[in-house]
């Protein structure tokens, strides 16, 4: 019996060590990606009816959305979060943003912030009255170039700064609020995407799982999780993309 003991007793000793040293500081406060809430077919499209459902199912189970500000002052300053926290992002800005997720992200007080293709603004996308109405209303928005301009390979650097900070310019002059946050378009960057987007004056951008930042601690490549229809339907899904522990099980890939 005292055998029994003195093993169980190691056993809990090692889980806590490897719970404490290893599985603790391996949290990432997730940071959800959308694109289009509606009806259309393909992994982009999340239905207006499941997007409502994950939105009650955080709000029900005591999760707490903050901005992506307060993320990206939190890893700067090197402070942690309790383990309730999420970002919500959606991107490119299309039309039914305003239509269906707007209204839902306001029911529930949810901050989130939207990246917007500027050349695309009022063709089939966000018009500029959607967007300013918005940004009055807890929603940000941030710079995704002005014609979603690939930065995996950055050939042209003139061409790619001004796609970069032309839409940080143009969303700045239509809502008068700083534009602090970019997103890279596909998820693609490299060095000097990432040098041209700090040059343009953001502090801070995302890419999707591309980048060797896993853990989010370099905040001009923050990883973002996918969230799809199908995680309405499995719960354990969608509770594990917002454990905070979901990036452990990814495999890294490149900027590019």
């Amino acid at each position: 019996m005292k055998k029994l003991l003195l093993t169980l007793f190691s056993l809990i000793i090692i889980l806590g060590a490897f719970y404490f040293f290893w599985f603790t500081p391996r949290y990432t406060v997730p940071i959800l990606v959308y694109h289009s809430i509606g009806y259309g077919e393909g992994g982009f499209f999340v239905k207006p009816e499941n997007f409502i459902k994950q939105m009650a199912f955080i709000k029900k189970n005591g999760y707490e959305v903050i901005t992506l500000d307060e993320l990206v002052r939190s890893i700067k300053d090197k402070k942690s979060f309790k383990r309730n926290k999420i970002v919500i992002t959606i991107d490119d800005g299309y039309k039914d943003n305003f239509q269906y997720a707007y209204p839902v992200l306001k029911k529930f007080g949810f901050p989130a912030t939207i990246f917007l293709v500027t050349d695309y603004i009022g063709k089939g996308f966000l018009n500029w009255d959607e967007v300013i109405a918005m940004s009055k209303d807890n929603i940000a928005f941030g710079g995704h170039t002005k014609t979603h301009f690939y930065l995996g390979v950055v050939k042209d650097e003139k061409a790619a700064f001004e796609e970069i900070a032309g839409s940080k310019k143009a969303i700045e002059e239509k809502i008068g609020l700083p534009v602090d946050y970019f997103c890279y378009p596909s998820g693609g960057f490299n060095e000097k995407a990432k040098k041209l987007v700090m040059q343009a004056g953001y502090k801070g951008a995302c890419t999707t799982n591309r980048g060797f930042a896993k853990f989010n601690r370099d905040v001009y490549e923050l990883k973002r999780i996918k969230v799809t229809n199908s995680d309405t339907n499995k719960l354990f899904s969608f509770w594990a993309k917002l454990s905070g522990y979901y990036n452990i099980l990814r495999r890294e890939k490149r900027g590019y």
